[in-house]
């Protein structure tokens, strides 16, 4: 926190530190303007890239010079020339209406077209009475002559998108990152990954994520799906990172084209989309189709090549038997799961959530239960197998704010490091692991994780878990966790109440009145049923409801 509070200018050294990383370790994916930028940028006045960084962090790329008013710049029309003199900065652009009424407000606007009545009407109606004639973009100068102030435009925005891509992986992050861990509130893992890592490899991996995230901005924004499709790639990228970009983005755009009816062109989009969700949506929308054959055939040419993911096969395990009945098939014998407990409890009405009414209800009867949801199972993986999960593999670290490894979606992360987790594991039988979770435990409090929840966590509960949870069961929620590191993190029971004396436990999954079981949390039930783990489903009603 010292570190920010001292140095007015410390977004500025963030930004700095981002663009020499990116020029350190990935001088040979940018172009002569990209290095240009970031070779002549240190040169200005520090007020200068000051605001620059200012504009970067705010949101649009069109400012109001009486906006851009910060201490440790001073004038910001004085700031603004070296950037307009390079051209990374526009004084004066044209605007269009819209764009003017963004930065203005309604009264301001009234004022400035002469129109002091129209300051009761909303925004909307002013522009709507206002558009008429004045449909061309002109300089603020022009809309109005006797403006105080300037209205400057950042034309740099696309290239310094490219740096924080090129430095996150990503562009979920931003420049935030470094102020969250400069105040203390974001810890992360050091990780002794190599100088020359970095997220992208190839400059057109960089271009195809920026294309793809550009459409799924302009999807948002209503353009239409089916205009959008033309232009994603119809084969796989071979970048596993970005291909994932392209599958998803096939998705959310054969749904938009379901929901507004166009089934033919959303079934060509999910066939872009290959295994997994699309291979799904695809086969439903054959059926809509009324193209059961076609379907049918598909689905069975799936579930033979024996290599589709379990949320995959469950669903096309549910489309089956519809598909073989309407085509007068008979049906395919199917292996049924083991019956999931199941009790019902009748509680009287109680404040917050239905899981803390069960929850309170069971511990009255028995011994202690708690509410953990994705949080336990998940932390003991993720603490015992912590110096796997942080292990400097190529391609898993390339930048101080990562939660985890960036590979954690790809099919060969558990193959990258066999022997590490396998180490990990071999503690489940030598006893070892209730040591190395404590440990991790007590010395990685706080620092950002993708599977360990700290605010879920005590001391009291783990070691709870850890003597009534046999290593065996800990074994195999966590060999279904490294299946689908990303996937199976999600779906796990909602409490789990433990018997110290017996040193027993068990998994209960609350549904409320009207809720049912969810695909991933029934996925999960199945299997701790298969290998004969101790779950139910506990049903809740109201006292006044069952009246």
């Amino acid at each position: 926190m010292k570190r920010v509070l001292e140095d007015p200018y410390y977004y500025l050294t963030n930004f700095e530190t981002a663009l020499d990383w990116v020029r350190t370790r990935s001088a040979d994916l940018l172009d002569a303007a990209e290095l240009g930028f970031i070779d002549e940028f240190p040169t200005l006045p520090r007020a200068s890239r000051a605001l620059l960084v200012r504009m970067v962090v705010r949101k649009g790329t069109l400012f109001r010079s009486d906006k851009l008013r910060y201490p440790e710049i001073g004038c910001p029309d004085a700031a603004a020339a070296a950037l307009a003199e390079r051209g990374w900065v526009a004084a004066d652009p044209l605007l269009d209406l819209e764009q003017l009424f963004a930065l203005y407000g309604k009264a301001e606007l009234a004022q400035m077209f002469g129109r002091p009545a129209a300051a009761a009407c909303r925004k909307v109606e002013l522009l709507a009475a206002l558009l008429p004639g004045r449909e061309q973009a002109q300089a603020l100068s022009a809309w109005h002559p006797e403006a105080a102030g300037r209205v400057y435009e950042l034309r740099v925005m696309p290239l310094c998108e490219r740096v924080r891509l090129m430095f996150f992986g990503n562009l979920r992050q931003d420049w935030t990152e470094f102020v969250l861990a400069d105040l203390g509130m974001y810890r992360y893992e050091k990780v002794d990954f190599a100088p020359s890592a970095r997220a992208f490899q190839r400059r057109a991996d960089i271009d195809d994520y920026l294309f793809l995230h550009d459409c799924g901005a302009r999807l948002e924004a209503g353009v239409p799906a089916a205009a959008l499709l033309p232009s994603i790639a119809p084969r796989p990228y071979a970048n596993e990172w970005v291909e994932r970009r392209r599958v998803r983005l096939l998705e959310h755009i054969g749904r938009q084209l379901e929901r507004s009816g166009e089934l033919p062109t959303a079934l060509a989009a999910y066939r872009r989309g290959g295994p997994g969700a699309c291979r799904v949506r695809a086969i439903r929308v054959l059926e809509r189709l009324e193209r059961e054959r076609a379907a049918l055939r598909w689905l069975e040419a799936i579930v033979e090549q024996g290599r589709a993911g379990e949320a995959e096969l469950q669903a096309l395990r549910r489309i089956g038997p519809r598909l073989r009945r309407n085509l007068g098939r008979p049906a395919t014998p199917v292996r049924k799961a083991g019956a999931i407990p199941v009790m019902h409890l009748c509680l009287p009405p109680a404040p917050g959530w239905v899981e803390e009414a069960a929850r309170a209800h069971l511990e009255q009867d028995g011994g202690p239960a708690y509410y953990v949801e994705n949080t336990l199972i998940n932390a003991l993986f993720g603490l015992l197998c912590w110096d796997a999960l942080y292990a400097a593999i190529p391609g898993a670290f390339f930048h101080p704010f990562q939660s985890g490894p960036a590979d954690l979606r790809s099919p060969d992360f558990r193959k990258r490091r066999q022997a590490l987790f396998d180490a990990c594991l071999a503690r489940l039988d030598d006893g070892a692991y209730k040591r190395a979770i404590l440990r991790n435990f007590r010395e990685k409090t706080g620092l950002q994780s993708q599977f360990v929840a700290w605010q879920a966590l005590d001391e009291t509960l783990l070691e709870l878990a850890l003597e009534c949870i046999p290593p065996a069961h800990l074994r195999r929620w966590f060999e279904r966790l490294l299946a689908d590191p990303a996937g199976n993190r999600s779906g796990l029971p909602d409490l789990i109440q433990f018997w110290p004396e017996a040193r027993g436990y068990r998994l209960v999954e609350v549904k409320g009145p009207g809720d049912r079981v969810q695909d991933n949390q029934r996925r999960w039930l199945e299997d701790c049923i298969e290998h004969g783990m101790p779950v139910a489903v506990c049903h809740v009603q109201w006292e006044a409801a069952a009246t």
